[in-house]
């Protein structure tokens, strides 16, 4: 079985997001659609699960792209201050979310330095 990549996944659910519900031109600047972003999809379900607890509605799903990712979870626990979390109890869903969520800040930042050329070709446009 392969490595999940959840930065990878993360990555790709933000620039879904932005391709179906951002429009450059609605920004002034990155920073501000950073903030926005960051504070929107916290709890989208499409990019983190956070909002209902689940972004698979599948614990079968979850535990696999867990898998070989525990490392990556522990980082996650260590950040969020939740490092007597029994994470057993919490289950692979709740584990799944955590990781998404804790790589979600980092994901979104990559994403807009990869989209700037777009974001600048978008205001050009405006003052044409």
């Amino acid at each position: 079985m392969t490595k999940y990549n959840y930065m990878e996944a993360v990555k790709e659910d933000v620039k879904n997001y932005i391709d179906s519900e951002i429009n450059f031109e609605d920004f002034d600047s990155l920073e501000e659609l950073e903030e926005k972003l960051n504070d929107e999809l916290w709890t989208e379900d499409s990019v983190t699960g956070n909002a209902s607890g689940s972004y698979y509605c599948n614990s079968y799903k979850a535990e696999e792209s867990i898998t070989h990712n525990w490392g990556l979870l522990e980082e996650a626990l260590d950040e969020f201050g939740e490092n007597d979390i029994n994470v057993i109890k919490k289950g692979a869903e709740w584990a799944d979310v955590t990781i998404r969520c804790y790589l979600l800040g980092s994901a979104i930042s990559e994403v807009l330095d990869e989209l700037e050329e777009d974001f600048d070709e978008a205001h050009k446009e405006m003052e044409v």
